[in-house]
């Protein structure tokens, strides 16, 4: 008989540059991860992660002019491990000019059935304040709960699956404090005005999604994903996604995928409204309209051989691409001002993300 235990994570290094450009938004910036184990029982794990903004997007030309800000923010973790069972705490702390975030996070996992099932539960609670630029007398409060149950199951030697479920409840300012609302206005020149979006307090929001994964003779797999979402705010929202990974030779390792995704609008939510202070609740952020984005991605994975970096007991260079397409369905392009007003074409933009890492482990 033999008796097996669950394991920390190898110490690792990542360092890596991330680049998002896509409907008139720039970000990018450098991410550091270090992990390292302390023991057998303890691992502390910290991340410093960067993103300098850039933003001429339709939301910001329609009503300002484009701004640059810059993001940091910091993570720390740890993990306690006692026989199949491993114990994370996690904390964040996110700055910009005009924002603020502070999370903490814990989690548990239990593995049964010698190591075929596992269990976890997460939550973690966090705790905002929003600013506004020009403003310094504006500040709001933002609190966030996350709970989170998954399971895990090897359901042959080849086969795994998985099944989570999240729920969320935000309470607060959850709205943009530059974010605006267009109604009709005869009196304006172009036919409409704009006021200030008026978000409820309160939005909790639930989701449940399914996962597997099977792998194939020749060191290659396949995953599949499915996920739906809905919140108290009328959106509904799934996504699905198909995932191919084959090893080419020793040291190469390509990805390819596609996922769609799907939502429907905020019961608050319109592109153009018949008047002013038309709703009590009203908002035009096109992240909560109707839309739908395809993605398209690869990626590659070359394992470095020891001799060139001997310092490391393994060492991996990785680059990965997406591509998005973003459709929406009643959110308009208000910059073509050829159109009568609510009569504008529909907004559509592509986006393309790129991440360069490279993998240490020592």
């Amino acid at each position: 008989m033999s008796i097996q235990a669950e394991v920390l994570d190898p110490d690792r290094l990542d360092v890596m540059y991330h680049s998002y450009d896509g409907g008139g938004a720039t970000i990018d910036g450098p991410s550091i991860l270090v992990r390292k184990n302390i023991g057998t029982n303890v691992a502390v794990s910290a991340n410093y992660y960067v993103d300098m903004v850039s933003s001429a997007s339709i939301d910001v030309l329609a009503t300002a002019s484009e701004y640059s800000e810059k993001r940091t923010e910091y993570s720390l973790g740890t993990e306690y491990l006692h026989d199949r069972t491993i114990i994370s705490l996690g904390y964040t702390s996110s700055e910009e000019n005009d924002y603020s975030a502070q999370t903490g996070s814990i989690g548990i996992s239990q593995s049964f059935f010698g190591d075929l099932t596992t269990l976890s539960f997460g939550f973690s609670y966090g705790q905002d304040v929003v600013g506004k630029n020009g403003n310094p007398e504006f500040e709001e409060e933002v609190q966030r709960r996350r709970y989170q149950l998954n399971i895990s199951q090897i359901l042959t030697k080849s086969l795994i699956a998985a099944f989570n479920i999240e729920s969320a409840i935000d309470q607060g300012y959850l709205n943009n404090p530059y974010r605006q609302v267009r109604y009709l206005d005869p009196d304006a020149t172009q036919g409409y005005s704009y006021q200030a979006e008026v978000y409820p307090e309160t939005r909790n929001s639930d989701a449940a999604s399914i996962r597997a994964m099977y792998f194939l003779p020749y060191r290659a797999s396949l995953r599949a994903d499915y996920r739906y979402y809905e919140d108290s705010w009328g959106i509904q929202a799934s996504n699905w996604e198909l995932r191919y990974t084959h090893p080419w030779r020793e040291r190469w390792l390509f990805e390819l995928k596609y996922r769609n995704y799907q939502q429907s609008e905020a019961d608050f939510y319109s592109d153009l409204f018949p008047y002013q202070n038309a709703q009590n609740f009203m908002a035009r952020d096109k992240e909560l309209s109707e839309y739908q984005s395809d993605n398209f991605g690869l990626g590659v994975t070359y394992d470095v051989p020891q001799k060139w970096l001997w310092l490391f007991d393994k060492s991996t260079v990785n680059l990965y691409w997406d591509y998005f397409d973003f459709s929406y369905d009643n959110f308009r392009n208000v910059l073509d001002t050829d159109a009568a007003p609510g009569e504008e074409p529909l907004y559509s933009f592509d986006a393309n993300v790129i991440r360069l890492y490279f993998s240490f482990w020592y």
